[in-house]
């Protein structure tokens, strides 16, 4: 009914009767005006006036209701450990594919290798709960569907220039504005379900936490709807899994990263390997020629950029 009532104030752009409210949605003018308490009680600026109500704002929190082509599927909390722990939770019992629990803030954000995600108030924290029917080895590109549909979020709507370094990371300016993480349950050889986990700076600021780390407000100087970012992302994101062939999402990766063919060191659990970043092969791994000219294909593993792109990779990796 939230849903429904706001759409209308929406779509009317001026005052809507009571009356008319109670036949759209076949509830009593009592009810309609218990919805709309509950909805101002919650952010929304709602004017009441003896010709009707009025939405004059609305809140910048990712309220299921707020994603009508989602909303069955949103699990939005204020606070939580980590949107990871929850989605778990929620996959093991079934929840349908494409689910998504979106937290304002958490309390233990986790980033790769254990690392933590800073994950204060004003960024956008979401897991997506997804069901592919593949082989474990093949799920790497939903990730990188993943980071393509969020690049080019960020390119087209916010920052021409964002790029993506291996194997999900956002970039601007080579400063972080996105993470991602990704687990997976499986079951005879397939995937049973696969937990992409994001985390993106928007109107918070990172950087006392990790200097190396920038959000969309500082980038445009202004605040970003939190909301119309995830709604933008959610429709991209689905758009990439749906209609394009899932085969060729490497060279689609390949247009929006800036990491190949530059010096970079790999940190894994075991080990710190450095190299020249060649390629990405078929199963997403980084192709790594060695200063001594061997080929190492890295799996996973931290990616840190050793020099710029407008400098000479083999001479910064000889220096």
């Amino acid at each position: 009914m939230k849903s429904e009532i706001l759409r209308t104030l929406i779509d009317e752009k001026t005052v809507v009767s009571g009356e008319r409210l109670s036949g759209l949605l076949n509830i009593s003018r009592v009810a309609v005006w218990k919805h709309i308490k509950k909805l101002q009680k919650l952010g929304y600026k709602i004017e009441s006036s003896p010709r009707g109500y009025e939405l004059l704002g609305r809140p910048d929190i990712p309220y299921s209701w707020e994603f009508p082509n989602y909303q069955d599927r949103v699990h939005y909390f204020a606070e939580v450990v980590s949107t990871m722990d929850i989605a778990r939770d929620l996959a093991r019992k079934g929840v349908p594919h494409f689910s998504a629990v979106v937290a304002d803030r958490q309390s233990k954000g986790r980033g790769r290798l254990d690392r933590q995600w800073y994950s204060e108030n004003g960024g956008v924290y979401f897991t997506i709960i997804i069901r592919p029917e593949i082989a474990p080895v093949m799920s790497f590109k939903f990730g990188f569907s993943a980071s393509v549909a969020l690049v080019r979020v960020i390119r087209e709507f916010y920052v021409a220039d964002a790029k993506i370094k291996w194997p999900n990371d956002i970039l601007v300016d080579n400063k972080k504005l996105s993470g991602m993480l990704s687990e997976m349950e499986t079951e005879s050889d397939l995937v049973k379900y696969m937990n992409i986990g994001m985390g993106i700076n928007v109107n918070n600021d990172p950087r006392e936490a990790e200097p190396e780390a920038t959000s969309l407000k500082i980038l445009l100087k202004r605040k970003v709807s939190r909301v119309k970012l995830l709604r933008r992302f959610l429709n991209e994101f689905e758009s990439i899994l749906s209609r394009i062939e899932i085969g060729d999402i490497v060279s689609m990766w390949k247009q929006y990263t800036d990491t190949l063919n530059r010096p970079v060191k790999i940190v894994t659990i075991h080990e710190q390997i450095e190299g020249i970043a060649r390629d990405v092969d078929e199963t997403g791994a980084l192709v790594l020629e060695l200063s001594d000219g061997f080929i190492r294909r890295m799996a996973y593993g931290d990616c840190f950029y050793s020099v710029f792109p407008n400098q000479d990779p083999r001479r910064a990796l000889e220096s």
